[in-house]
């Protein structure tokens, strides 16, 4: 195994996706054929290469469409906003899956560290995972939850094993959207009251409830949503305007000053303060909930203070309000010390929201809540045609089984710290890497022109890292408010070998960038 410390000897490189056993000895690097014939614009390669981590699984050969004509209807036939959304001026195109490696159409291997979003949780087509579906099949595809049948009760009681009391109560749904609009009618039914807050820029679903929730401009539309939806600062302790050097539960810090007392954090207070002025200025004495994500996932893997979410449920409580965990993307062991992410911050809430890892990639979400909020929501008749699906429920079943099978929350929390610690050495090495944050397999690196004004890297210079990690072979997200934060969230399944690639794949695309500014 090559070591990540070799870059400092310049001995550090990445390598474009070849089929899996195409490495014997050192490689040469490949210059990439561009979308539509296009060529790379690479200006390198680097001058020593190490491969690409062997993988023993040989993909189908592609048969299907073109690129060009998949372009042509993607321009066509599809809605507009997803060419908005297409990643890469030279988009991949991809076309089979295995653990964590993507093959796209011409044959190239790319070690997949976005995981379609966070959501591919135990690796791409995990045999155990699919054996599942596909016995499944045989048996029933679907019927919905006016009958009763094994894989729907199975599936509940096995998830609602892994809360504790008094977390109990299962609702299953298609997404993570409709699971926070789920949550959102059942906390205002539940208190008979309506506000709801959340942090400002946080992500909790697109559908015209949920967009309230959403604070990040981005995904909001100029028409009425959300009603009766509020945001307070988000605690940041790298961006906002409070923050030190021990705020954060994570391996990493933040490099800013911090002269608190031990157990006492000031940018903790001073948060919280500014909750407190929302109370008192933009929502009634009483309010429906308070929504969080135990760790901001689009808005960049952003971290609070360590008793932030302590602190703001026993507020919200005392003015009438239930505590929702959006657990879409920090759920099922991605934080890695702990199964769900609302447990690293100590704190008990009264509804979690869960969706993407819940299985694997298949559509699903759930509400998890209690029996008195659950007797709530039996006021009227709720009926979801697809929540409760078998093939869902046995997938899901499965994916558990899987975690706990295939220890992934433990790889998540090695892995994954180890990333981090080796990234923090990264931004100790460059200017424009700003702050590492982050738990388990859930990492954010944000990006800014310098350190002193934390002013977020242009988008020009963002793309030309993030195209570049991909021509050598990893793919990685974007996120943050100003799209300054690079998003690490691979399938559960990754290795040291794979954690050591990219590493040094980001610190060449970083060095790349520097050299043509």
């Amino acid at each position: 195994m090559y070591k990540f410390y070799s870059r400092l000897n310049g001995k550090n490189s990445g390598l474009i996706g070849y089929p899996c056993n195409a490495f014997v000895g050192r490689a040469k690097f490949h210059r990439p054929s561009g979308v539509l014939g296009q060529k790379s614009a690479l200006k390198y390669p680097p001058p020593d290469l190490s491969p690409m981590p062997p993988c023993n699984f040989k993909p189908d050969e592609y048969k299907d469409l073109s690129k060009e004509r998949m372009m042509e209807i993607r321009k066509l036939n599809c809605h507009p906003m997803i060419m908005k959304v297409t990643y890469y001026k030279k988009p991949v195109f991809i076309h089979q899956g295995h653990m964590q490696w993507l093959w796209d159409v011409d044959g190239r291997r790319y070690l997949d560290l976005f995981a379609g979003v966070a959501t591919v949780s135990v690796g791409h087509c995990h045999p155990k995972v699919r054996e599942a579906a596909e016995q499944q099949l045989r048996k029933l595809w679907h019927t919905t939850n006016i009958y009763v049948y094994s894989p729907l009760h199975e599936y509940c009681e096995k998830l609602a094993a892994h809360f504790p009391e008094p977390l109990k109560v299962v609702y299953l749904t298609n997404s993570g959207s409709e699971a926070n609009d789920l949550a959102m009618l059942m906390a205002r039914l539940h208190t008979g009251n309506f506000d709801i807050i959340t942090l400002r820029g946080s992500y909790h679903g697109g559908s015209p409830q949920t967009m309230g929730l959403t604070s990040n401009s981005a995904y909001k539309y100029p028409i009425a949503s959300g009603i009766g939806c509020h945001n307070t600062m988000c605690p940041d302790v790298f961006r906002g305007p409070w923050g030190g050097s021990h705020c954060r539960d994570s391996p990493i810090q933040t490099s800013r000053e911090c002269d608190c007392s031990t157990g006492h954090c000031q940018a903790n207070d001073k948060y919280i303060g500014q909750l407190k002025e929302v109370f008192a200025t933009s929502v009634p004495s009483r309010i429906a909930a308070f929504f969080g994500e135990p760790i901001q996932g689009v808005g960049g893997a952003v971290q609070y203070p360590k008793d932030y979410l302590k602190d703001t449920y026993q507020l919200v409580r005392e003015r009438g309000g239930i505590c929702i965990a959006d657990e879409v993307q920090t759920g099922f062991g991605r934080t890695g010390s702990h199964f769900w992410g609302f447990e690293g911050h100590d704190v008990m809430p009264d509804m979690v929201t869960m969706a993407k890892g819940i299985a694997n990639g298949f559509p699903m979400g759930a509400v998890v809540t209690t029996p008195e909020i659950a007797a709530s929501f039996a006021k009227g008749v709720h009926f979801n045609t697809f929540g409760g699906n078998p093939v869902a429920c046995a997938i899901g079943s499965a994916v558990l089984d899987t975690i706990k099978e295939d220890g992934t929350q433990k790889t998540s929390d090695e892995v994954g710290t180890y990333l981090l610690t080796e990234l923090a050495k990264l931004r100790d090495n460059y200017e424009i890497i700003g702050d590492v944050r982050g738990k388990g397999l859930q990492i954010g690196v944000e990006m800014v022109k310098d350190k002193a004004s934390r002013a977020p890297l242009p988008a020009e210079a963002m793309n030309e890292i993030f195209e570049d990690t991909k021509d050598m072979g990893v793919l990685i997200g974007k996120g943050g408010l100003y799209g300054q934060t690079f998003r690490i969230k691979p399938p559960m399944c990754i290795t040291m070998d794979d954690a050591n690639f990219f590493l040094a794949v980001f610190n060449q695309a970083i060095q790349n960038y520097l050299a043509r500014k």
